[in-house]
């Protein structure tokens, strides 16, 4: 048991990112999902397929708008929670960088998905969401979690720093010159 709390207690903080981490990824399953299902299959509440939605024929063009929408959203989720705590390089640089990253998420999950349907044959409702939001989205979370602390919320701040600083919205947290959130440092 001591060896179990020793390792927690080392890992602690990557273990609150990761739980952090993942409940914004599963507010953003949340957005993709219906959205990915209602315009493919015409059924936002994916439980069978339920016809034809206006681009059943265009599964990744689906792929690409439900991710988008599910992008704005993890963002702030991702930016004022999971990473509230490292520093900010400017608002305008995280969030290029941040659907840069997203993109290359999208691409494993659009090439799941492509493969499922394009290769394998397999055009139902469940073959889709096996492919594209099971598969490729375990793949694509993997690499937006490393990418994200690695590029996006790169350098961490000291704890009494982050607790300290500035709230976002506030007057004093502005950066007069540009607009944009200053780098906390």
């Amino acid at each position: 048991m001591k060896l179990v709390t020793t390792l927690y207690r080392q890992f602690q903080h990557l273990v609150h990112e990761v739980a952090k981490f993942g409940l914004v990824g599963l507010l953003g399953l949340v957005v993709d999902l219906p959205i990915y299902n209602w315009l493919v299959f015409n059924n936002p509440l994916v439980l069978a397929d339920s016809g034809e939605g206006m681009l059943h024929h265009k599964p990744l063009t689906a792929k690409l708008i439900s991710t988008t929408v599910a992008t704005v959203v993890t963002y702030f989720g991702n930016r004022y929670w999971t990473w509230r705590h490292r520093e900010r390089s400017g608002l305008h640089r995280e969030y290029v960088l941040f659907f840069v990253l997203n993109g290359i998420g999208l691409l494993i999950a659009a090439g799941c998905l492509a493969f499922s349907r394009y290769v394998l044959d397999l055009h139902t409702w469940l073959s889709d969401n096996i492919a594209a939001n099971f598969i490729g989205l375990g793949l694509g979370t993997l690499f937006r979690f490393w990418s994200y602390r690695k590029f996006v919320f790169k350098e961490e701040l000291e704890l009494d720093e982050a607790e300290h600083a500035p709230a976002p919205d506030s007057p004093a947290a502005l950066d007069d010159s540009t607009g944009d959130l200053p780098a906390v440092r």
